[in-house]
């Protein structure tokens, strides 16, 4: 027991989390309703915060930007091979450029615990 605690605070055997949307391909102002799909481990862990991030990608400039943030504060415990579902709903902003051979759009999800390594998502949305 000892030895999957020390290993999954180096993350292996940890948590994962997984954002799941319902389509890959939203429009500008757009309300985004989907779930965070969490599943525990090999040993349980305490759940410290979600965070997901709505990062544009502009390949002519290589610069990645934060468009805004969506965080949940928690305390849940996460037990060894758990799953669970947090609803995850966002509102994609109306002046933001569409998705284009040089503009892509991702949201990057971290799930952070108490101890141990951060799990992280990315996925890849359009916007049209």
């Amino acid at each position: 027991m000892l030895l999957r605690k020390y290993m999954s605070l180096l993350g292996i055997g940890s948590a994962i989390i997984d954002l799941i949307l319902p389509k890959d391909r939203y429009c500008k102002g757009e309300l985004i309703s989907g779930h965070f799909y969490i599943k525990g481990g090999t040993i349980e862990q305490q759940l410290r915060r979600i965070d997901s991030d709505l990062v544009l990608i502009d390949k002519s400039t290589n610069v990645e930007k934060v468009i805004d943030s969506t965080t949940i504060l928690s305390t849940k415990l996460i037990n060894a091979q758990e799953a669970n579902k947090i609803s995850f709903t966002f509102k994609l902003p109306e002046d933001i450029p569409p998705s284009s051979d040089d503009i892509s759009y991702r949201f990057k999800t971290r799930l952070t615990f108490n101890e141990g390594v951060e799990s992280r998502d990315q996925d890849i949305i359009q916007v049209v």
